[in-house]
């Protein structure tokens, strides 16, 4: 029988916990690491009740949880194999090749009831994998070590296509949803870590990446929109793993309008500064990955550098 120490991401949140409270702010003089090793490797075992209503976004949680340990390099406190498994039951799959025309994606589920079928105004919709739960299946088991040459990619990138719209930009589910560049991002890092690039158009992502960069030199999630930092990371991410930006993006930022206005990008970042959600409030995973992987970027010792690009450390990235 499975020991109770390795089934952790295997369960749903505990109903049964209390509601937490927020802890009262206090000022550490250094990092912490294994009180955020401690903090992660509690998730791994029970999400408290308050994820309840982010069930649906489970496998993206599960990313958190095992990638921060990862960059804490703390993988020891997970079975690898077991979250393998579990990460691997959320795949969808075609009944036949037959099926890779009807429209649908065939990734990764976002949690256990995305695979039910369900009635959607009327629509019936047997397949809910979705693009941002697909990039997180896939990152997990890179970190893990599984080899993503068992995937049955074929028909994921097949499916995938099905995704891309004219205008280059990605839905992130077959059933029609917002088009951003989240999903674009998503999508190329999905090529990249399969090797394989038959599930978009690079062209025409490319196109699109380019006209969400906004006047003031930052990048909108969608064209026309507001420039927003999430947004930048995706552009620039996405722009290079496709392999429109190189290592000497920096000396050419004067390069030709086919390629982002990098010169402009940086000037536009360089108004920002700072990290964190606000002091007093209760730590989630969401901030608590973000805020290991900024101190992994900074060269905090202990902690594990980070692919930028994947989201991953280098080491998972690799395959080392």
């Amino acid at each position: 029988m499975e020991d109770d120490r390795d089934r952790g991401l295997l369960y749903d949140s505990d109903p049964s916990s209390p509601s937490l409270s927020p802890p009262r702010p206090f000022a550490l003089t250094f990092f912490d690491r294994e009180r955020h090793v401690k903090f992660l490797e509690m998730m791994y075992h029970m999400l408290p009740r308050p994820y309840q209503s982010q069930e649906i976004n489970h496998l993206t949680l599960a990313y958190f949880v095992i990638s921060g340990l990862d960059i804490l390099d703390a993988l020891d406190r997970v079975h690898k194999d077991a979250v393998a498994d579990w990460v691997l039951s959320f795949q969808a799959h075609p009944r036949s090749k037959a099926d890779l025309d009807n429209g649908q994606f065939y990734g990764f589920h976002g949690s256990r009831s995305s695979q039910f079928p369900s009635k959607d105004n009327a629509i019936f919709t047997p397949n809910g994998s979705h693009l941002a739960s697909t990039y997180s299946a896939l990152a997990i088991l890179k970190i893990v070590g599984y080899n993503l040459s068992n995937i049955d990619s074929e028909s994921m990138l097949t499916s995938m296509r099905n995704l891309q719209q004219s205008d280059g930009s990605f839905m992130p589910i077959h059933i029609g949803a917002e088009r951003d560049l989240r999903f674009l991002y998503c999508a190329a890092a999905i090529c990249f870590m399969l090797n394989n690039w038959n599930g978009m158009d690079r062209e025409k992502a490319k196109e699109y990446i380019l006209n969400c960069q906004s006047y003031d030199g930052g990048f909108g999630l969608s064209p026309g929109s507001e420039s927003h930092g999430g947004a930048a990371y995706c552009a620039i991410a996405s722009l290079r793993l496709m392999g429109f930006i190189g290592d000497d993006c920096l000396s050419n930022a004067s390069a030709p309008s086919s390629k982002a206005n990098i010169r402009s990008l940086l000037d536009w970042s360089l108004q920002y500064g700072g990290f964190a959600k606000s002091p007093g409030v209760l730590p989630d995973l969401y901030h608590s990955y973000y805020g290991l992987a900024a101190f992994s970027i900074l060269g905090e010792a202990g902690l594990k550098p980070l692919c930028l690009e994947l989201g991953v450390t280098e080491a998972a990235a690799t395959g080392l």
